[in-house]
């Protein structure tokens, strides 16, 4: 079945995608989708001058803003209607999936399938709603006290104008979660990654073109960056073959015998990727890294505590500290988030209870730990991994200056949702021709 499907895909081409008309309209309608939350991405919110926002955001962008703004496209920095993008969403959907494993109720729920899955996603919406009313009055209230060049960044402060961007951002963020549910239900998957993929993207002209200036300017030799262009080529396809590589594990079933027929003895594998923890390590890590940076900058040199002060120095991006603390919170996290996600004893359980085995380990206790002493070791390989793609551009940003626009977060995110996004395209156009192969022999046999 694995080799079939293997030719399928070899066999896929331009043709084959022509003769998939659904498969056409889940493409146009995600470009679609796309292109309304770019267009949205431009709306500003009412009340707000976007250039004193812009002017506070080029001060202090080393920090958690500049980071959430790379996130929103550029929509923090603009002050529109989406500037919160689809974060209070991906942080609910944390705290939603921490709790499971912490929380017996929530954990029951994970455990009875769809019903349950459902439920948790209700949850995770209203977790949403309320993390992005923080955020968004915080941001109002931050907006408020603002002052540029150009006066203050609101016209008119007060209740309404508080109550105004709160709904607007709330707004903004609860329809990013809806068209990213559309985006996978209607289009070709991946809805809200899609978006943050979308963000991101958005700003890579601007990114090369500063970099290309730099080069006619003579402030960067052409030698420089063409070496920087390879590494950037090799980089990224070194994340694409550690995201793909996985460890599998042979399992077993017994024969069992049904009245004069023999049923089972098959063999399967169960994979596991070296990098189970995905892109969550570097962005809690850089999210609570970014944290005292970022309050030192707003406090300002004069006012900012002694000690706030220094440590916001020490942690800035470049330095010795800011490198080891970073690589050291992500492999802590690469570990942390492993554990949440994967859970050896309920494996080892599930494989027992349907009558799996892994070759020379018993069943339960010994197969847990067998699991356990393994994803200890992917992880380790997946941490340092981490490590080495993230700390890449931490150090020729701070080093040699290259105005690299992403971080290895964001080049992980756009790697990892490209790669997603082909496979999606190639089950559908899979799928296809499976349909068309069935409907072929279904004519034939009526012929006979």
């Amino acid at each position: 079945m694995a080799s079939a499907a293997e030719q399928l895909a070899a066999n896929l081409n331009l043709g084959t995608l022509s003769k998939a008309t659904e498969l056409k309209s889940r493409i146009w309608f995600t470009l679609g989708a796309l292109l309304v939350y770019r267009i949205g991405s431009y709306i500003p919110v009412p009340g707000v001058d976007a250039a004193v926002m812009g002017e506070m955001l080029a001060q202090h962008g080393g920090g958690i803003l500049g980071m959430f703004d790379m996130f929103s496209g550029g929509s923090l920095g603009r002050m529109t209607v989406f500037a919160l993008a689809i974060m209070p969403y991906i942080s609910a959907s944390i705290i939603i999936q921490l709790m499971t494993t912490a929380v017996p109720q929530l954990e029951s729920l994970k455990k009875e399938g769809e019903s349950g899955r459902k439920r948790l996603n209700q949850y995770t919406r209203y977790l949403t709603v309320i993390i992005a009313m923080v955020q968004s009055y915080g941001i109002a209230v931050g907006l408020e006290g603002m002052r540029g060049a150009f006066g203050p960044a609101v016209i008119d402060p007060g209740m309404f104008f508080r109550v105004s961007c709160v709904v607007t951002l709330v707004g903004g963020t609860m329809f990013l979660m809806w068209l990213g549910e559309q985006i996978t239900a209607r289009g070709i998957g991946n809805g809200i990654s899609l978006i943050i993929f979308a963000g991101i993207v958005a700003n890579v002209p601007h990114a090369l073109a500063s970099l290309l200036e730099l080069g006619r300017t003579g402030a960067l030799s052409p030698v420089f960056i063409v070496a920087f262009l390879v590494i950037a080529v090799a980089v990224v396809a070194f994340i694409v073959f550690m995201e793909r590589a996985q460890r599998r594990i042979v399992i077993q079933y017994p024969k069992r015998q049904v009245g004069q027929r023999m049923f089972g003895g098959e063999s399967t594998h169960m994979p596991l990727k070296i990098n189970t923890s995905g892109v969550i390590p570097p962005i809690f890590a850089s999210s609570i890294l970014l944290i005292p940076a970022t309050i030192s900058g707003f406090s300002g040199a004069t006012e900012a505590p002694g000690w706030l002060a220094a440590i916001g120095q020490a942690l800035a991006h470049g330095e010795p500290a800011y490198m080891v603390a970073y690589a050291a919170m992500i492999i802590f996290f690469s570990y942390f988030y492993t554990a949440v996600v994967f859970n050896p004893d309920e494996t080892a359980d599930n494989l027992k209870k349907y009558g799996g085995f892994v070759p020379g380990i018993r069943p339960g206790r010994a197969t847990a730990e067998h699991f356990d002493t393994i994803l200890t070791r992917l992880t380790t390989i997946g941490g340092l991994y981490l490590c080495l793609v993230c700390l890449l551009p931490e150090i020729l940003i701070s080093r040699y200056g290259v105005p690299f626009y992403f971080g290895g977060t964001s080049l992980m995110i756009i790697v990892s949702v490209t790669m997603d996004t082909v496979t999606q395209i190639q089950s559908h156009l899979i799928a296809h021709q499976y349909e068309g192969l069935i409907k072929k022999a279904r004519v034939k046999g009526r012929g006979k």
